[in-house]
């Protein structure tokens, strides 16, 4: 196992949590050995290894069914791959909050059809305890969202971006969670993703586009102005559900968050990234300089992500890094599957 003390430092003696990004196992048993106690997947990533570790697959999944065609055949992989790591990780649950649970994302095919992904949420809460459920951070998503966090479910609000997508499902976990306990029910897990690193990549291409007046040493650092902003906000409304930095694109979108009560989704890339990392310092109270903030704010489409107000409810699905990152998930992951 190649070490991390980075990683080791961060998981062991801060109140950060690391979450693997990815569904190969080879490469979970590593980040496992250096503090991972969960672990995401999307419809990409379950692609990804069905693929390149077929053998694997074959020795740990029932035989697919010829019968179960399109979007039965690719939720039934991605319920394999989730049920046996999510077997996996289970005794990590003993170790506390945020320890020991898979993700499993719904079809994003339909982030615009809450009782679509209502019916789908329910299977998976089937698979095991300690499955996440994943869903878009749309309008319908939010409505999925309170509801399945009132029946206790675990859930992740993904394909988000913008403080104001993660602040409506901050509150809409609230609510669930105070409708869950009033019927006695114990609340599950609420995870609010911001892909840190694909609103960088977004912002980056509408910066070019538009000729803003800001540079590549401000893009950067866009999404953790988001995540920053909107972890302040989180701890001001007492907020039960917790951010997941996730789609990063370089250790910094890790250092800098480094001691939040946050879920850090990292992908193997990125871990690689901060194998020599050697400043153990809590970084999550430092903010992003005003001067660098100013610069981003020439971009409306930054406005949009970074003030609380933002955008409404109805906007969520038609921003742009919404737009790509679910056409991905249809087009690399999803729809593959289905004919795998």
């Amino acid at each position: 196992m190649a070490e991390n003390k980075f990683l080791q430092w961060m998981s062991g003696n801060t109140q950060s949590i690391y979450w693997h990004d990815s569904a190969v196992i080879s490469e979970l048993d590593e980040a496992i050995g250096n503090g991972a106690r969960g672990v995401t997947t999307n419809p990409f990533l379950v692609n990804a290894t069905m693929r390149s570790a077929a053998r694997y697959w074959e020795e740990h999944l029932p035989k697919a069914d010829p019968a179960i065609k399109g979007d039965a055949r690719a939720e039934a992989y991605c319920e394999g791959v989730a049920r046996h790591i999510a077997a996996k990780l289970a005794p990590f649950q003993k170790e506390g909050f945020g320890k020991g649970y898979c993700c499993a994302q719904t079809n994003p095919l339909h982030p615009g059809q809450a009782d679509y992904i209502m019916e789908q949420a329910k299977r998976y809460a089937l698979w095991a305890p300690n499955i996440v459920i994943k869903m878009p951070a749309t309008r319908a998503g939010v409505k999925a969202y309170e509801e399945c966090a009132a029946l206790g479910y675990n859930v992740a609000a993904t394909v988000s971006f913008t403080v104001p997508q993660v602040l409506a499902f901050g509150a809409a976990f609230q609510r669930g969670a105070e409708r869950a306990k009033a019927a006695g029910i114990k609340p599950g897990l609420g995870i609010a993703v911001l892909m840190v690193g694909r609103t960088d990549d977004y912002l980056r291409d509408v910066m070019l586009d538009t000729q803003a007046g800001c540079g590549e040493e401000d893009i950067v650092w866009a999404g953790l102005a988001c995540i920053k902003r909107a972890y302040e906000i989180f701890r001001e409304r007492e907020y039960e559900c917790v951010l997941m930095p996730a789609g990063c694109r370089g250790g910094h979108h890790i250092t800098e968050l480094a001691g939040a009560r946050m879920i850090m989704s990292i992908a193997p890339k990125i871990a690689g990234m901060l194998m020599d990392e050697n400043d153990f310092r809590e970084k999550i109270q430092n903010p992003v300089s005003p001067e660098k903030i100013k610069r981003l704010e020439t971009m409306p489409e930054f406005v949009k992500a970074y003030e609380p107000g933002g955008m409404e409810l109805d906007e969520f699905i038609a921003y742009g890094a919404t737009n790509r990152t679910l056409t991905q998930f249809c087009e690399c992951g999803w729809n593959p599957l289905t004919t795998l």
